[in-house]
């Protein structure tokens, strides 16, 4: 495994970044986990303010991927026939025709998906989980690849609706978008009032199903997946890590996802950076964005003004990285940890 990962794939992935970054300015951190979610196939909760190119990073990105891309504004009137679409009937025939909905697409983005009720929110589940949609006992796929990112928007709380812990779980990631710098915004500020910039669609849908293949054939010591069990083990039994005081601000650990979307993520990012095997560092930048939607922390938690990131910062803190595994194929042993 002395060999770097596909070459060809390496300068894609540098393409399509490039592309992106010609219209959105900063955001490098949550442009980042866009892409270790598209290459890991997973999907992302977005929280932050509105105006942050949360709509605009992923409208450029279906089109730099020649892919199609639907948004649904979620509202307190959303029925889930809105999302997956209906049986409709047509008077020229005499028969019912199936109008698929918006999440028939590429790229969707499912925007203050807090705005509607767990009933609409639900319709998500199937789509997000198996990639399909059954509408009157027909089954209907939804096209390959297919990434799902929703926003919350964390300043109003008025008329939304918590999401249903089974949703939240199938997100692989929670991102955490903040306001640019002074530097970035100013360049914002140039970039929108000046001449549009025309993007260029510099890889196909296809080239990224194969990018995810590559990305999959990424080697994962066995010390590294072993760390990601250890650190989503730690929310569920704190006590055996001697992390007592923790049991008390957590009502509900991480479940088995959270571990798959670590080493999936710890794969994806590793392909990004050029390499065909993980390193501990891969895995640890993503630890709080996969595990902080996941926790349920109890009301003692809530009165000692303690966040999902800092139960997961103590957890880090007590659990140790693996050693630097060496970059070897499978069966010679020499990862230690």
């Amino acid at each position: 495994m002395d060999t770097p990962p596909n070459a060809e794939a390496s300068t894609l992935m540098e393409r399509i970044l490039y592309e992106v970054k010609r219209v959105v300015v900063g955001q490098d951190h949550f442009l980042e986990r866009v892409m270790v979610a598209l290459l890991a196939n997973g999907h992302l909760l977005v929280e932050g303010v509105p105006g942050l190119a949360k709509t605009l990073t992923v409208k450029t990105l279906a089109q730099t991927l020649r892919g199609s891309f639907k948004r649904i504004q979620f509202t307190p009137d959303l029925v889930p026939a809105d999302l997956v679409g209906t049986r409709i009937y047509s008077p020229k025939t005499g028969e019912f025709d199936t109008s698929l909905g918006p999440v028939f697409t590429h790229l969707l983005l499912a925007d203050e998906i807090n705005r509607a009720p767990a009933k609409v929110q639900s319709a998500l589940l199937e789509v997000m989980q198996e990639r399909q949609v059954t509408i009157a006992g027909t089954t209907h796929k939804v096209p390959d690849p297919f990434l799902v990112m929703a926003t919350q928007n964390p300043i109003e709380t008025e008329g939304t609706y918590p999401l249903p812990e089974a949703q939240v779980d199938r997100f692989m990631m929670k991102v955490l978008v903040d306001y640019p710098s002074e530097e970035e915004e100013f360049v914002i500020a140039q970039r929108v009032t000046g001449v549009p910039v025309a993007v260029q669609a510099v890889a196909s849908m296809g080239q990224l199903v194969e990018l995810q293949q590559e990305c999959r054939k990424v080697y994962v010591d066995p010390s590294l997946a072993q760390y990601a069990v250890k650190l989503v083990s730690a929310t569920r039994r704190p006590d055996k890590y001697e992390l007592a005081d923790l049991a008390k601000y957590l009502t509900f650990g991480a479940s088995p996802r959270a571990t798959i979307g670590l080493i999936e993520g710890a794969r994806a990012l590793a392909f990004m950076r050029g390499r065909n095997y993980a390193l501990p560092e891969d895995m640890t930048g993503l630890v709080g964005d996969v595990l902080r939607h996941r926790l349920v922390l109890s009301y003692e938690a809530l009165a000692d003004g303690l966040n999902a990131d800092q139960v997961i910062a103590k957890v880090m803190k007590k659990i140790p990285v693996p050693d630097k595994p060496l970059a070897v194929p499978h069966g010679t042993g020499a990862a230690k940890g």
